[in-house]
């Protein structure tokens, strides 16, 4: 078991708390982080991008000239390819990007994530992360204080504060334990857990 401080929002010691080594304190393989990252991204891509073919362009139902006697190559259609105007020979048509993983190997890099992040010692743990109301300049403090100044924040439930108080700011992401992954872990240079997820993520993430 790895032991760390857990620290208030006055970025004081107010206890310790024993983190599971499966979740926290794995090697780290950077090959796997890739893999897991190339997939997010991956998924990411909207796979829109279309060009018409020859078929698809409109016109075309008239031969441009006739077969023989005009001195110029012969042309059967004004959508040819070669044509300015026709369609395009093997451009990009609709598609989707994605690729699947092992549930296990996304497991392991999330874990990897986090012990790398700890191994660092760009590991937080919260006590708790409460705000009066919904205000960015309380926000900025704290983090001041706690000396994140790109930080992916993990809270239990719906923190309304926290989210809209955090949403203007460059540099921080505040997420559901539900909605981690390893590229928001990885995208950012601090990683703050709010200890009740701690629970939560050892019992998602411990095979």
């Amino acid at each position: 078991m790895s032991t760390v401080n857990i620290v208030n929002t006055k970025n004081e010691s107010v206890g310790e708390i024993e983190l599971n080594n499966e979740v926290f304190n794995r090697e780290v393989k950077e090959y796997i982080l890739h893999d897991v990252v190339r997939m997010q991204r991956a998924a990411r891509r909207s796979g829109n991008s279309c060009t018409k073919t020859r078929v698809e362009v409109s016109g075309g139902g008239a031969k441009p000239w006739r077969q023989k006697g005009t001195g110029r190559a012969r042309a059967g259609t004004r959508t040819s390819p070669i044509w300015r105007g026709g369609g395009v020979s093997f451009g990009p048509k609709p598609r989707d990007y994605s690729f699947k993983l092992n549930r296990k190997v996304k497991q392991q890099a999330i874990s990897m994530a986090i012990s790398a992040r700890l191994q660092e010692g760009n590991l937080i743990v919260l006590d708790a992360f409460t705000m009066e109301k919904i205000k960015t300049k309380d926000f900025v403090g704290i983090m001041d204080v706690l000396d994140a100044d790109n930080a992916l924040i993990v809270a239990s439930g719906d923190n309304e504060q926290l989210s809209k108080s955090s949403r203007n700011v460059n540099g921080y992401k505040v997420l559901p334990v539900d909605g981690l992954n390893v590229y928001d872990i990885l995208l950012h240079r601090k990683l703050i857990l709010v200890q009740p997820v701690i629970e939560s993520l050892e019992k998602r993430l411990v095979a």
